[in-house]
């Protein structure tokens, strides 16, 4: 059976691993094993990061929504209500935009809502 020489192979697995570990300190960025280890650990924070980026920015929104509500004596969970009982389908994400930037707009959904109500 022929030798088989796997210099090459193994040197390009290990400068891949090494360029996704690029950044981290000490070992973690020189090592192998040590830079296997911190990439599978970065992958799973970055994972659970994503999720809680969603989670954060929907907090943000409602704060927003709240904030803005708030001065129309409604509170925040009384306006989304009104929303859904009255078939106005707009997300947080809008709704928190339109009560940042084009406030007009968003006291005329708030009518709108409140009219309806009546």
């Amino acid at each position: 059976m022929a030798r088989v020489k796997r210099g090459k192979i193994k040197l390009k697995k290990r400068k891949r691993l090494l360029k996704l570990a690029k950044g981290y300190k000490w070992h973690r960025s020189k090592k192998k094993k040590s830079a296997r280890e911190a990439i599978l650990h970065a992958g799973v924070h970055s994972f659970r990061g994503r999720k809680e980026k969603k989670r954060n920015f929907r907090r943000l929104w409602q704060v927003h929504i709240n904030n803005f509500v708030r001065n129309y004596n409604l509170t925040y969970g009384k306006f989304i209500h009104l929303l859904k009982k009255n078939n106005i389908h707009l997300n947080r994400k809008m709704l928190s935009e339109l009560a940042r930037n084009y406030p007009q707009t968003f006291e005329k959904i708030i009518e709108e809502v409140t009219l309806k109500q009546i």
